[in-house]
């Protein structure tokens, strides 16, 4: 049987460069018509977005969703607070991480599955700056190798 088809609508890039990212998960998001509908044009960014409990349950806050157009009366806002739909489980065992020092839960994309919209969140440690440019560093080094080794076979 095939894989399911899913739609990437937006990634945070700057996730990974900013975070350790270790847990991954998949949530539902609480959207209305409108949202919905800007989210499958594209219009969704999640750079500064990150997600914190409240009242046992989860929330997005400061995802962008831009205005859709057609709706523009019965519009939203657009950097609302958002629900995101987990098992009750998974909601403990983030709650318990994030509790602990330096753990944060970040998104790290949103796309479409089945028409749905879900948001892969990730548990993450905030990297320093030091790990940053080491990062850096291993990233040329290897980009070095490549070339090295692709003036090699020429």
């Amino acid at each position: 049987m095939a894989p399911e088809p899913i739609k990437v609508v937006a990634t945070n890039r700057k996730a990974a460069h900013d975070y350790f990212l270790e847990d991954r998960y998949e949530a539902g998001i609480v959207l209305t018509g409108s949202e919905i509908k800007s989210v499958r044009a594209g219009q969704i960014n999640l750079r500064d977005s990150y997600v914190q409990p409240k009242d046992g349950e989860l929330w997005l806050y400061n995802a962008h969703i831009a205005p859709y157009e057609p709706a523009h009366r019965q519009g939203h806002e657009p950097r609302r607070p958002r629900k995101l739909l987990l098992h009750r489980h998974e909601i403990a065992r983030l709650i318990g991480q994030v509790q602990q020092k330096g753990y944060t839960i970040i998104p790290t994309q949103v796309y479409l599955r089945r028409g749905r919209a879900k948001v892969e969140i990730a548990l993450a440690r905030g990297k320093r700056q030091y790990d940053k440019r080491a990062a850096i560093s291993k990233r040329e080094a290897q980009r070095q190798i490549e070339r090295a080794l692709k003036e090699r076979e020429r």
